[in-house]
């Protein structure tokens, strides 16, 4: 699983080369590199998983994390043709597509998760966050892991370059 993240917040006017370029590094560049190890791998094997933990912020953007939001949003285009490109180098490697559990690749795009990072946001701006999600709270790592244990699971082999959104409703 791809779950490197960081932050680094500022406003466009403000963000340096260097702010950008770390952010894409770690949360991006770094998915693609792990991936690619991986995968060569896993298409010797002729099955595994790769799940690329991304952001509900790649989908809805916010203010002071374009780095961040850009570097996210990479990674559905990463999953998607990673999961392609697996199931091609997969018959390739003749492992023929549609025997045993193959080689799936996926991404999970959690919202605000009470972890400790969210705990150092003031109540005030909590607070004004829970109003935006629909189901009116923060999620927990527990119902993230529900979903990445799924997708890692011999019962998900039929799913392959998707997104799930686990974030409340929040990109609705």
């Amino acid at each position: 699983m791809n779950n490197a993240g960081i932050t680094i917040d500022r406003t466009v006017a403000k963000m340096t080369d260097e702010d950008w370029q770390r952010v894409i590094a770690v949360n991006l560049s770094g998915a693609f590199f792990m991936a690619q190890a991986a995968v060569e791998y896993m298409i010797q094997r002729g099955h595994g998983r790769v799940i690329n933990m991304s952001s509900a912020i790649g989908e809805t953007g916010n203010i002071g994390q374009v780095n961040y939001a850009a570097s996210k949003s990479g990674l559905f285009g990463l999953t998607k043709s990673l999961a392609r490109e697996t199931l091609f180098q997969r018959h390739r490697a003749e492992h023929p597509v549609g025997e045993g559990i193959g080689l799936t690749v996926n991404a999970v795009t959690p919202g605000y998760i009470a972890t400790d990072m969210m705990a150092t946001i003031p109540d005030k701006v909590l607070d004004r966050i829970r109003t935006q999600i629909p189901v009116g709270r923060l999620g927990t790592p527990e119902e993230i892991a529900r979903v990445v244990a799924f997708l890692a699971a011999d019962a998900s082999s039929y799913i392959t370059g998707q997104v799930w959104a686990v974030n409340g409703g929040l990109d609705m």
